[in-house]
């Protein structure tokens, strides 16, 4: 369960796959509200949509009432509704607008308007569905995106053998693809725990002359650690460290991953026995999720840590003091200071595992190998405050 969730968030728009809300209701009720809700004064057409919380009321009603009482719906306007409904994961409503901009000939659909309609088919009536609208598209609309969003779908439910068949077809087209659509079969092969795929997508990645993205870096290099394959974890690195698109958030991310694989004695790994979660995650596959950490700390999204970080602390996963070594580097790099102390004083009171304060000494060694003194002071006065002293140690 964790194992998928996690993954899922390497997905486009960072969005993590949830279930639609299915909240129950009086029919009644809600045809009242409705008549009730247009009878607000200074309200717009973005309002009255968000107003419809329960999943079985009509956003297309809203605009067919909006347009009859003389007002304009602008394609953009559209856009920007369907952009927040799915973002509080309210896909009924999302695609009832997508519905609305299709069969309202005055707009001219983009490329992304039709793959966001494919992931919309798919979250509320399933991959069948948006599988049958793909195929029935004109050829115009197979493009890019189109593709992409349909191998996204497949990745999601881990459907191997169609994910399989249509990147086939993806390839065989004479159409361009970036590192995204190479991503998404290596997130499936990562969920599946078909670690050894990984690094025959990033082959052809580079023979197609794609360049990889941070994503791709991060599902390549999670494979390899996965399998504990740690030197070829270490050559990943230092390509990305030599590459063209390297920038702030590469940076970050190549420091917390340097500094997790030298204090997280991953060399060690295969010799800790299973951990027990639902679905007896290994060790090898667990540090997967700490790569994801590292991520979303190179790419600055604290709110993604905050995710992926509670997500793990309601599995049954038994925390080890590689997992705090990773989120705490990871919360420190970005200045959260308030949440590592929290974590180490998790850490304390964890009953499967003491912690580790020489791991603690060789972090703060790694911020200052790499000129970040003052985060180093600032986990040491953490240390303190939390009754801990790594500078004793020898």
């Amino acid at each position: 369960m964790a194992h998928r969730s996690l993954f899922l968030s390497l997905r486009r728009s960072s969005g993590l796959a949830c279930a639609q809300n299915r909240t129950r209701f009086a029919s009644s009720g809600a045809v009242s509200s409705d008549l009730v809700e247009e009878s607000v004064e200074g309200d717009d057409l973005r309002s009255r949509i968000l107003r419809l919380r329960l999943p079985k009321r009509s956003a297309t009603n809203i605009l067919q009432k909006w347009v009859l009482q003389g007002n304009p719906v602008t394609l953009s306007q559209l856009r920007d509704i369907s952009k927040e409904l799915r973002r509080s994961q309210r896909y009924k409503h999302a695609l009832e607008i997508s519905e609305w901009m299709v069969s309202h000939e005055q707009y001219e659909l983009s490329d992304s308007d039709y793959a966001v309609r494919i992931d919309l088919m798919t979250k509320v009536f399933g991959i069948d569905a948006a599988e049958r609208y793909f195929e029935g598209l004109p050829p115009a609309t197979k493009t890019t995106e189109t593709y992409t969003a349909l191998l996204h779908s497949y990745a999601g439910a881990k459907l191997t053998d169609k994910a399989e068949e249509l990147f086939q077809r993806i390839k065989d087209s004479n159409l361009c693809f970036d590192a995204l659509t190479y991503n998404e079969m290596m997130t499936l092969y990562m969920s599946v725990g078909q670690f050894e795929k990984v690094p025959m997508i990033v082959e052809e990645l580079k023979q197609q002359k794609v360049s990889p993205d941070i994503f791709t870096y991060n599902l390549w290099i999670s494979s390899c650690a996965a399998i504990l394959n740690i030197d070829e974890v270490r050559r990943i690195l230092d390509e990305m460290s030599h590459g063209v698109g390297c920038n702030e958030s590469w940076i970050r991310y190549l420091n917390l991953a340097n500094i997790y694989i030298s204090v997280g004695h991953l060399d060690n790994a295969s010799s800790n026995t299973l951990v027990e979660t639902e679905k007896r995650i290994t060790q090898g596959q667990w540090i997967t999720y700490d790569f994801l950490i590292i991520l979303y700390g190179g790419l600055g999204s604290k709110e993604k840590l905050d995710q992926i970080w509670n997500s793990l602390r309601m599995t049954k996963q038994k925390m080890i003091g590689r997992n705090y070594i990773c989120i705490i580097s990871s919360y420190l790099i970005l200045g959260h200071l308030k949440e590592v102390g929290e974590i180490i004083d998790q850490w304390k009171q964890s009953t499967t595992t003491d912690v580790d304060m020489v791991a603690c000494k060789k972090i703060m060694v790694g911020f200052r190998n790499i000129g970040l003194v003052e985060i180093a002071d600032n986990l040491n006065e953490i240390l303190i405050e939390n009754n801990l002293s790594p500078d004793m140690i020898n």
